[in-house]
């Protein structure tokens, strides 16, 4: 029952909040599982309680409504009931990404003025190293990892023991729908971390959106309560893609896999029957790398690739291996998913490469997504598959703005929509297709050079596991491409950069690439650089390679 009393003929003035989203998994799922790495297992009636009981503890820490409660932990039911809990009673969840450096983890916190801190015993050596420079921080909870004897008593709480001294029941109120729920903090290229934050309508609707865009319409990738979903996308990194809202929506079968090791993950697809996921390129690559990999059956198993492109080779080394793989796209700033690239019914029996085509474009707008591409008068390109410009959105999800940041928020907001940075085009089926970031975009001679499709290319040679490519400075053309390539362990000292750059002329001469996008150097190396959520971090290879190379 809600607060207040209502008069007679007064209607309920229903508000879009989180709490709402648990209402039905509580009466159809209740019995269903929650499993975390295979060894500990509850149901959607104990998420409930444990939900209740998690704000109960944190009220009596002291933590207000529209107070922050910053959380550091892997994908786990505790994180799960985190999502919850802490915006239900009207407080905010900053989902701290520890990857972090401990400077931009201090900043973010001290930024946010987070309250109380609940921490996974894994994370203590990092807690008691910034302790002292948190200036808001009033109360830390320990969760105790396994068999963790970290000492509970330096701290205002144990996590586990917390909850069990609290009543079963909470009272969470009637929130305005357009309360701040969640805060995260995404790192650009220069400058301090940028505060991201959603309300509780903008998730309510992004997950209502996404249920509707992976689970209505006849295709490959649906996703329903029949399920078994296992997030591969850290937790701290806009809300996992905010899937786990849709799958406690549908009282899906949960399974998470805490920190993520490739034998772990493998081995809790094959026993408990994972059907969907999501995760970047970089995850894939570790699983399908891995020997285990193998000896499992992945026909069943449905993966939403994001966070950088999903290449042709990439995604058709996933499909030989049984799996259903297919792109999403959207930034910190949209909640993320903007576009699926869910191929339409008439094309579910295309061979095989035109089915790549579609599978690794950027995709189609979910519900509700108005997507554009613009020129630098914000005036709209044509949708022929061609033509590019700067691909801009319109959601009910999207953020209004960054925390304590108006400059910033004046840059991401023009003319009524968000403007993403990326550039792209659209074709007449209404894909959207992300040729590059603005500030990757190789400029040589006055031409534009696409870094993704020189990836793409050369994502499809038998011996390249993955590649990268940037422009680096030059005297007569201003910018030329650079590759860098990481081969596949068998063909390594086998196949040669000379072998790769001819690789490349031939596409140029089957006129997949312009000639003038040959790249003049290849660079094998043993590891491309990564950023804290597992992209291309191509800052530090321009940073690394920002001199010409004789």
């Amino acid at each position: 029952m809600t607060e207040r009393t209502y008069a007679a003929g007064e209607a309920y003035a229903y508000p879009l909040i989180i709490k709402k989203l648990l209402q039905t998994a509580m009466v159809s799922a209740t019995d269903q599982e929650i499993v975390y790495r295979g060894e500990q297992r509850y149901t959607y009636r104990d998420l409930n309680n444990r939900i209740h009981r998690l704000a109960g503890g944190l009220t009596a820490l002291g933590l207000r409504p529209g107070e922050v409660a910053a959380v550091f932990d892997y994908d786990s039911p505790r994180y799960l009931e985190c999502f919850f809990a802490i915006p239900m009673m009207g407080s905010v969840l900053q989902t701290v990404n520890w990857r972090l450096s401990t400077e931009q983890i201090v900043y973010t916190i001290n930024h946010a003025e987070a309250a109380v801190i609940v921490f996974n015993s894994d994370f203590l050596p990092l807690i008691e190293a910034i302790r002292p420079m948190l200036s808001t921080v009033r109360k830390y909870v320990l969760i105790r990892e396994g068999a963790s004897q970290a000492d509970a008593g330096r701290f205002d709480g144990e996590y586990e023991g917390m909850l069990q001294g609290t009543p079963e029941r909470y009272e969470f109120p009637d929130l305005d729908e357009n309360t701040r729920a969640t805060t995260f903090y995404t790192t650009g290229t220069t400058g301090d971390p940028k505060g991201v934050y959603f309300s509780h309508r903008q998730l309510v609707l992004h997950s209502m959106s996404l249920a509707i865009a992976a689970g209505s319409y006849h295709n490959e990738g649906r996703f329903r309560s029949n399920d078994v979903y296992m997030p591969l996308t850290p937790m701290f990194h806009v809300h996992a893609w905010g899937v786990p809202y849709v799958a406690t929506m549908l009282g899906t079968k949960q399974v998470y896999p805490g920190r993520y090791e490739p034998k772990t993950i493998l081995e809790l697809i094959r026993t408990e029957k994972v059907t969907f996921s999501h995760c970047v390129p970089t995850i894939l690559q570790m699983l399908m790398t891995d020997p285990a990999c193998r000896e499992v059956d992945l026909s069943n198993w449905k993966v939403i690739i994001g966070g950088a492109k999903l290449s042709k080779g990439q995604a058709k080394a996933a499909r030989d291996l049984g799996m259903t793989v297919f792109t999403g796209y959207g930034m910190s700033e949209t909640c993320p998913i903007i576009t699926l690239s869910l191929p339409k019914p008439h094309m579910m029996d295309w061979d095989e490469d035109r089915m790549l085509d579609i599978i690794t474009k950027t995709g189609t707008p979910i519900p509700l997504v108005e997507v554009e591409v613009v020129d630098e008068e914000d005036r709209a390109k044509p949708h022929d598959g061609e033509t590019t410009g700067e691909v801009v959105f319109r959601a009910p999800w999207l953020t209004e703005g960054y925390h304590k940041s108006p400059d910033k928020t004046k840059e991401l907001w023009r003319n009524g929509y968000l403007h993403s940075g990326d550039v792209g085009h659209i074709d007449a089926e209404g894909y959207l297709q992300i040729t590059d970031r603005i500030k990757d975009v190789i400029k040589s001679g006055g031409e534009w050079v696409s870094s993704l499709d020189l990836e793409n290319i050369m994502s499809q040679h038998p011996a390249v596991l993955e590649s990268a490519a940037i422009g680096i400075p030059d005297a007569k053309w201003g910018e030329r491409p650079l590759m860098l390539v990481v081969l596949k362990e068998m063909f390594k000292g086998q196949v040669t950069e000379g072998d790769l750059k001819a690789y490349m002329k031939q596409a140029a001469e089957e006129g997949r690439l312009p000639r003038y996008g040959v790249p003049d150097t290849i660079i094998l190396l043993d590891a491309l650089p990564k950023t804290s959520v597992g992209k291309l971090n191509k800052k530090q290879m321009r940073l690394d390679y920002s001199a010409p190379i004789l």
